[in-house]
């Protein structure tokens, strides 16, 4: 995403000032470069980390006793515990995180690594994103300031605001440009911080007003504006992302000074020519110059070079199983035809000859058939009887049949 970029900006004169209206200037290069929400964000946080002191609980807490445990056997934990009598304290366990009066487990240090260290370049990145933001009104408006009685963005003073040594006067200066319902929005806004920070010398806390940026070294101005709630003062110079980007949200609103607006362009150089004051330095440029994507491939440029649509389209053909698809078996196999047939035939030949079979053993008989398989099998236990009470081996063998 890039700023909006506007040839000239106009500076706002102020009341002090002599009849000499109509002046502009052209917009810094900065306020073209690319905005990255992502490496503001990233910046941000490792900046104000480095502001962070450290903190730990005392060494001695929660072993401050001598206790021992009372080993086994005796029917409770192994704990250490208390030693003594004669009061609510003997006997509690002691030292462990589960123990009321213990200590916490793995107790804070004071070593644990604070700060971060962050790439200058990265750091540039961030503030000339920051800036560049600052350019855009929707940007400004989404992150909460009040800009609409403002002329413009970037708003631009007269150098007499940098003369201003009342905080009166600063408020008149404010009203005069548009940006004092801002500051009012801030002041409005001071309220008590939820939680334990009221007791930690920072008990309120307000939105964030226009930021004035100064070009001149001791600038009456600071004076001036410090005692308005909300609003913040910084040297161009010695611009900080803490303050161009609260929170990591891009978007401030930024009041410039004639002179420090001035001074962008050597500070930050532009992307062609190196900076002044950072040695080599040079802005980053987008990798796309333009971000309508859609534009881009619909050109005549880009689609005078690119392939024509393919309007036949040459699928693989389906690969069939030839154990499930006669017609491929036959391709591969012209017996399968024949085969196959004479599967079937001898199929219906054996279910047929199966139910002759069953036919006849299911058939039923007639009374006469009955009747003589009655008299055999009479006839048969009468010559079994008989046979059982042989004398000689050779009517046994006869009675089961077996021949000499």
């Amino acid at each position: 995403m890039a700023a909006a970029a506007r040839p000239l900006v106009t500076v706002q004169a102020l009341e002090s000032d002599m009849a000499t209206d109509g002046a502009s200037l052209p917009l810094p290069e900065v306020m073209k470069a690319s905005i990255r929400p992502d490496i503001v964000n990233f910046v941000h946080s490792n900046i104000s980390k480095n502001s962070r002191q450290p903190y730990a609980v005392s060494r001695k807490a929660g072993h401050q006793t001598s206790a021992e445990s009372w080993g086994t056997g005796r029917a409770v934990s192994r704990i250490p515990r208390v030693p003594g009598g004669g009061t609510h304290r003997a006997g509690q366990g002691a030292f462990g995180n589960m123990c009321r009066g213990g200590r916490m487990f793995a107790p804070t240090r004071i070593w644990r690594r604070w700060h971060r260290k962050i790439n200058v370049n990265q750091k540039r990145y961030a503030v000339v994103s920051a800036i560049a933001a600052s350019a855009v009104p929707s940007l400004v408006m989404a992150r909460g300031h009040r800009i609409e009685s403002v002329p413009e963005l970037p708003l631009v003073v007269s150098d007499s605001a940098e003369g201003v040594e009342k905080t009166q006067n600063a408020i008149k200066v404010l009203k005069q440009i548009g940006a004092f319902p801002d500051a009012e929005k801030a002041k409005d806004s001071v309220g008590i911080r939820p939680g334990k920070g009221k007791m930690r010398n920072r008990r309120y806390i307000s939105r964030k007003g226009p930021l004035i940026v100064y070009g001149t070294e001791g600038a009456k101005l600071v004076k001036a504006f410090r005692n308005i709630p909300g609003v913040e003062v910084a040297n161009v110079e010695r611009l900080n992302l803490l303050k161009l980007a609260p929170g990591g949200h891009l978007g401030r609103f930024i009041i410039w000074t004639k002179s420090a607006f001035e001074k962008l362009d050597s500070i930050y150089g532009s992307f062609e020519k190196t900076s002044e004051k950072k040695r080599g330095y040079v802005l980053p440029r987008a990798k796309m110059a333009n971000a309508d994507l859609a534009r881009i491939i619909n050109s005549d440029e880009v689609q005078s070079v690119v392939k024509p649509i393919k309007k036949e389209v040459k699928r693989a053909p389906m690969k069939k199983n030839p154990l499930k698809n006669l017609n491929t078996m036959l391709r591969l196999n012209p017996y399968a035809k024949t085969a196959k047939r004479m599967a079937l035939l001898a199929e219906e030949q054996r279910k047929k000859s199966k139910k002759e079979k069953l036919d006849r053993m299911r058939k039923q008989i007639t009374k006469v058939e009955a009747a003589e398989i009655k008299i055999a099998s009479k006839a048969w236990y009468k010559t079994m009887i008989s046979d059982s009470d042989y004398a000689e081996f050779d009517v046994f063998t006869k009675w089961l049949g077996v021949s000499q």
